[in-house]
């Protein structure tokens, strides 16, 4: 058995349909428009320009190089210029 408001013509299957899909697309909407995950501060990830125990940003999952090898880079979670000589408490080595 089908139930129908025959006044608008909304099946109990068009309802559920709405109340999830809708919803659902609302919060792509939101998705889409807010900025990307803020990085860190330097501070928070304690960054400093030299390496530590041998191991230094060049090295790591998150660098992002510079122009050429000694130059300045970016990192994925770290904000700000970042030395290829660097180092921070986020420092993950690039798999082998």
């Amino acid at each position: 058995m089908r139930m129908t408001d025959s006044s608008k013509g909304l099946t109990r299957g068009k309802f559920v349909q709405g109340t999830i899909v809708l919803p659902a697309l609302a919060g792509l909407l939101v998705a889409a428009t807010l900025p990307a995950e803020a990085k860190g501060s330097k501070a928070q990830f304690k960054y400093q320009t030299t390496p530590n125990n041998g191991h230094k940003c060049s090295q790591c999952t998150f660098f992002i190089a510079g122009s050429s090898a000694t130059a300045n880079g970016t990192c994925k979670i770290v904000d700000g210029s970042i030395s290829p000589s660097g180092w921070c408490t986020a420092f993950s080595a690039k798999p082998s």
